[in-house]
């Protein structure tokens, strides 16, 4: 059985082929896709803009002391690191 993608996730994911401008179709991505390492655009530059969009995105301010390069192994990481960082609803 597989899991529906949650919001932040199809939104991560979307952020991270807009601002990398991958040439590829939003499914080819899932939450174990790694990213650091297996795709080339995200390199120093890269993964600067990166974290510069998922900011704006999701109206976050993420200091540098606490951005780890374990964010980027799988783009399920990504969003988890993402998610807990986003303010809880009531």
């Amino acid at each position: 059985m597989t899991s529906v993608p949650s919001k932040i996730f199809l939104n991560v994911r979307e952020t991270v082929i807009e601002t990398l401008g991958l040439s590829m179709p939003p499914s080819v991505l899932d939450q174990d896709s790694p990213l650091l390492g297996e795709i080339p655009e995200l390199d120093s530059m890269g993964v600067v803009l990166l974290l510069t969009a998922l900011e704006a995105r999701f109206g976050l301010t993420l200091s540098d002391d606490e951005i780890d390069s374990e964010w980027f192994r799988t783009l399920g990481t990504l969003t988890e690191a993402i998610e807990v960082r986003l303010p809880q609803a009531d």
